[in-house]
């Protein structure tokens, strides 16, 4: 049977710190948890035991963070290797080597014996759901010898990675009939499973070589970062581990400059808020400095010249569109209804 490893709640997700190692404060290793504050919380880790491993699935509606540094290493000295499957909103790892971020569909790797800062953000139904795997570090070895490195991520497409996942699924979600051998057994196939997996990926990682990788996570370290004005090809740089003139030569070759990029991301974000109906209550500089802009003048020239319409013209112009379109609905359901 599967059992409740912590819940939160706006009640009690300030505690979190103290009990996201469960009742025994045993499980999973030592670090810093943090759960961000929000008008309704609700953060969920169950866990089911197969032998030396913990299948554990983990949603919420809200970010979340968590550091292990060298301190908590020492502290607990355990080895442990976790194998995570995102399935909603996105993992992002900064660790000794760089910068990873794993999207929905992805297979990423940490280990306990090595620093990371992870960042569990939502998705666009404003929900992040993983499922994770915490394995021994001397049971992995067993199936890949060479070992997996903290922030090693790839794709988890194709037949092989589809199979363990529904193996380690099937034992997470059983009601209890499944001997403790026979459930070792089927984790230790879907492990076996997996490393054959991994033996199919090229070694140069997720999207068919590194410069496509590293494109990839310039990308999405923008793309998690563009609310901050102090946001710079330095930033970014030092992020995702190479250097600025690299972080040019990768975005050059995506068709584009840092600064273009940057700031067409930005409005187009922009005009997504200003045009929402459920956000008429967010004022124009909110939404200015709310993504990245360093005053309400410069965002409103570079609004201007996007949309060929100030901020304020655009949002008066899209509340007429959406009430008209409303109007449209109501009067097509009225004749449906005739």
């Amino acid at each position: 049977m599967t059992e409740t490893l912590f819940a939160f709640d706006q009640r009690n997700y300030l505690n979190c710190q103290t009990s996201f190692r469960g009742n025994g404060n045993q499980e999973y290793y030592r670090g810093d948890f943090s759960i961000e504050a929000g008008s309704a919380i609700e953060v969920r880790a169950e866990k089911k035991a197969a032998g030396g491993c913990s299948i554990i699935r983990l949603s919420s509606n809200t970010r979340l963070h968590f550091r292990r540094s060298w301190s908590h290493i020492r502290e607990d000295s355990t080895d442990v290797t976790v194998l995570w499957f995102i399935k909603r909103g996105t993992l992002s790892v900064s660790h000794q080597r760089g910068y990873t971020t794993a999207a929905v569909g992805d297979f990423l790797v940490t280990k306990s014996t090595t620093p990371f800062f992870i960042e569990c953000q939502v998705g666009q139904d404003s929900m992040h759901e993983v499922l994770h795997v915490v394995v021994p570090t001397h049971l992995i070895t067993s199936y890949v010898p060479h070992g997996l490195t903290t922030g090693f991520c790839v794709p988890a497409t194709g037949c092989q990675f589809t199979v363990a996942q529904h193996i380690l699924m099937d034992i997470f979600e059983e009601k209890g009939e499944l001997s403790a051998n026979a459930a070792q057994l089927l984790v230790e196939t879907a492990l076996s499973v997996v490393s054959q997996a991994i033996g199919t990926v090229p070694v140069s990682a997720a999207h068919q070589s590194l410069s496509n990788k590293r494109l990839h996570d310039v990308l999405r370290y923008i793309e998690l970062h563009l609310s901050d004005p102090k946001l710079s090809i330095a930033t970014v740089a030092k992020g995702c581990a190479i250097s600025p003139r690299y972080v040019s030569i990768l975005l050059k070759s995506h068709g584009s400059s840092f600064s273009t990029l940057v700031w067409a991301e930005r409005l187009k974000i922009a005009g997504r808020l200003l045009s929402s109906a459920t956000s008429n209550d967010l004022s124009i500089s909110k939404v200015a400095y709310g993504m990245g802009f360093k005053s309400l003048a410069h965002f409103s020239r570079k609004f201007k010249a996007a949309f060929n319409m100030s901020p304020s013209e655009y949002r008066s112009r899209s509340r007429m569109d959406n009430a008209h379109r409303h109007l449209e609905r109501a009067a097509a359901r009225r004749v449906s209804l005739q």
